[in-house]
């Protein structure tokens, strides 16, 4: 078993076959090692934390489809103003919107072009290479790519489906305790923690490190109506997709109080309300008469399926961990070196960060969080106490282009330099530890007990 999981470790950490192959190797090895049958170790490839995020794969797919996204996101760039800072901020609060829902890499990859459109407007001449713009235009063009960066990252820890590491846990935290995360919990310790993290990431991006100054940027206006224009009136598909996102939205906040208050039973819960919005997008008509419905299953080539392997590959190698003991005995002895208090939870923190930067933040989670299981049952502790934080730390990597995709879609560019992107990161980092660790010992405490 210590074999196999180095060997899914190296591969994962060195990408020498792509992470979702690495994954299916406990599918393959188990069996034919003994570690586990094959009964066993196929069924983490369908425990229902994968069908949740199935199904939030479809929502997000039919936004795209319909581009309802990028409505929602153009309306609110143009309601927060064309200052330099106001731009910035706009954006800013759409691309967390929109990531909360869908792939933080996809929601850069869509916010990333309009970010261009306004900076090409911003530029004095025509040609001008990044470098050599003037400082306050620099500053704007940094601060806007970098905002887009790292806000698509952010808005993913508002949500249990906004971002994988969040999906991993709570399959691995179901995996391992039959404990399911409720979804409006989950948010009551997300937003918050977002929040605060978008606005430190706002005052250090244009008032300490990249101020632009800028009062108006002119043609931002008629950028925005223009794409408006091309956008058209609200279709009838996107007001059917809204209406479906909102209702499977608002069932996922308000199951509990349902099935306590109404069905006087534990009939909704994340899942089925996932799948159930998912598969509404096949049967709702965008056109009745010519049998056209609002996604069809051509459109699900474009799903992640690589992500959905990857999780569960992660739960069966967390199986192989605990059903050989490995796990239980990292945890003794860790928690033997160790007491529960805010120094080891600032320390735990720290840790995930610094490796977030270096490693997949998915890997990172399915290799690390088993373990924390495992010091938290030494120590009989709450294992979401000590694993929460861990996990939301992990998507915590600004520092270079490798730690996130967000991140190497805006470096991109061509207009952040590394220098720019490591200043602004070790900021960030810092600044987001310190609030993880506030929001671990009171808000987690509060909700999880």
């Amino acid at each position: 078993m210590l074999a196999l999981g180095a060997w899914m470790i190296i591969w994962w950490i060195s990408e020498a076959v792509p992470i979702p192959v690495t994954a299916l190797l406990p599918l393959v090895s188990f069996p034919a090692l003994g570690v586990m049958n094959m009964k066993t170790a196929a069924a983490p490839y369908a425990n229902p934390i994968i069908f949740l995020f199935l199904g939030g794969f479809i929502i997000a797919l039919a936004l795209e489809k319909h581009r309802l996204h990028e409505r929602i996101a153009l309306n609110l760039i143009r309601i927060t103003g064309t200052s330099g800072n106001g731009i910035i901020l706009g954006f800013m609060i759409s691309t967390a919107f929109i990531s909360m829902w869908i792939s933080n890499t996809a929601t850069a990859m869509m916010m990333l072009p309009i970010a261009l459109s306004v900076i090409h407007l911003l530029k004095t001449k025509e040609g001008i290479k990044p470098h050599e713009m003037p400082k306050q235009e620099r500053n704007f063009a940094m601060g806007l790519l970098l905002m887009v960066g790292y806000a698509a990252t952010l808005g993913g820890l508002a949500t249990i489906i906004g971002t994988p590491p969040n999906v991993v846990f709570a399959g691995l935290l179901d995996e391992f305790y039959h404990q399911k995360l409720d979804f409006g919990k989950w948010m009551i310790v997300g937003v918050p923690v977002a929040i605060a993290l978008l606005c430190s990431t706002y005052i250090i991006i244009t008032r300490i490190l990249f101020p632009n100054k800028l009062d108006n940027v002119k043609g931002t206006d008629e950028l925005i109506k223009s794409k408006l224009i091309e956008l058209g009136t609200i279709t009838r598909e996107e007001k059917r997709v809204l209406v479906i996102f909102a209702l499977t939205s608002f069932f996922w906040i308000f199951q509990q109080a349902f099935n306590s208050y109404v069905f006087k039973k534990d009939l909704l819960n994340d899942t089925n309300i996932a799948m159930t919005g998912g598969l509404l997008m096949f049967v709702v008509p965008s056109n009745f008469k010519k049998h056209v419905f609002l996604l069809d299953w051509k459109d699900t080539v474009n799903i992640q399926w690589g992500i959905l392997f990857l999780f569960g590959g992660g739960l069966c190698l967390a199986d192989g961990l605990q059903n050989a003991g490995i796990i239980q005995t990292v945890g003794s002895w860790l928690a033997g070196q160790s007491t529960f208090n805010t120094w080891m939870i600032l320390g735990l923190i720290l840790a995930s960060v610094l490796l977030s930067e270096f490693m997949s933040n998915v890997a990172l989670v399915q290799i690390f969080v088993p373990v924390i299981f495992g010091i938290a049952d030494n120590m009989d502790v709450n294992p979401v106490l000590l694993a929460m934080p861990v996990t939301l730390s992990a998507s915590i990597g600004f520092m270079f282009p490798i730690a996130t995709p967000p991140n190497a879609i805006v470096f991109s560019s061509g207009y952040i330099r590394m220098k720019d992107m490591v200043k602004a990161g070790i900021l960030l980092d810092l600044a987001s530890i310190l609030i993880i660790l506030l929001a671990s010992i009171t808000l987690v405490k509060w909700v999880y007990g």
